[in-house]
This record gives C-alpha cells, sequence and structure tokens, in this order.
C-alpha cells in the first residue's frame, strides 16, 4: 500500500539519500522503526528524464546490507541459477512484469517500456532494485527479491542512522 510522504518523510529520505529525493510520490515500505525504508518514484523524473526504477531503496542499513550481500557474490550465485533452473527463470520474469505492471499505472514512459530493474527478466545486477521491490511487493511477488531480503536478515536491528531526525 502507498503511503502519501509527508513533509518528516521527506527529510528522512533527503537524509538517507544525502540529496532531496527527486519525484517520489509515496513510501512503499517502512522499516519497523517506522522510517521509509522504499519510496515509490515516478517513471519521468521532474526533470522529465525516464526512470525505470519504480521501488527505490532508501534505508543505509539495507542499502549497506545489499552492498555486502554483492560483495559476498550472491549475485553471480543468482544468475548461476537462474542460467539452470526453468522455473525460477519463469518466475524471475514474472517479477519483471508485475514490475512493469506497476510503474505503467503510474504513467506509461515510452523510452523506458519494457525495461524494469535489477536486471530482471534477464539476470539479477542489483540486489538493491530486487530488495525494494520484494519489501515494497510483499512475499511471494518477487523470488529473488525474497531470498535477498531473508539473507539481509533483521537489518533494521542495527543503530539507525537517522535517530536525530
Amino acid at each position: 500500500m502507498l503511503e502519501p510522504m509527508t513533509p518528516a518523510d521527506e527529510t528522512v529520505v533527503t537524509a538517507q539519500l544525502q540529496r532531496p529525493p527527486r519525484g517520489v510520490i509515496g513510501i512503499a515500505y517502512r522499516c519497523p522503526c517506522g522510517k521509509p525504508a522504499v519510496v515509490v518514484t515516478r517513471p519521468r523524473l521532474p526533470d522529465g528524464a525516464p526512470f525505470p526504477t519504480t521501488y527505490y531503496l532508501t534505508c543505509p542499513r539495507a542499502v549497506a546490507a545489499c552492498s555486502s550481500l554483492e560483495s559476498q557474490g550472491l549475485m553471480a550465485e543468482m544468475n548461476d541459477r537462474l542460467s539452470r533452473d526453468h522455473d525460477l527463470a519463469l518466475a524471475h520474469r514474472r517479477a519483471h512484469e508485475q514490475y512493469l505492471a506497476d510503474r505503467e499505472q503510474i504513467d506509461s514512459v515510452p523510452q523506458i517500456a519494457g525495461v524494469s530493474a535489477g536486471g530482471m527478466p534477464d539476470r539479477v545486477k542489483c540486489l538493491h532494485a530486487l530488495v525494494a521491490h520484494a519489501l515494497a511487493a510483499g512475499t511471494g511477488v518477487n523470488p529473488l527479491g525474497d531470498e535477498a531480503v531473508q539473507a539481509l536478515g533483521a537489518f533494521w536491528r542495527r543503530p539507525c542512522l537517522e535517530e536525530a531526525l
């Protein structure tokens, strides 16, 4: 469920990203601490640039945990499995199609038609994007995103980087 972004949320997201958010239409997922963790971004930014990343991971703890998983080779392992497991590849393609359908409900941008995020539908190139989609969509929509979320563990239990906000 998409929540409107409040001025307080915008302040937190600005601190999380270390820049003002662009084209955000709402919050798709909050950390258990209550702060925004995934925002939904318009497929066309205010400056007119196409932007295919609808679900954007903002929680610094989740971002750092995803980066750690990437550096440990999780993406390579997932790509290997995608190349061998037809059912997983089909489920990954369905996640891509759902991502596109979600974005199309916001706006249609011909320049990014068919382009989702995170390497979908054929590979994994960004766990951050898959995790953002999985957190926003809920369990069962993005299987590799779900696996990555599970591998992250309780990332929100580490000290919050924005407690002063």
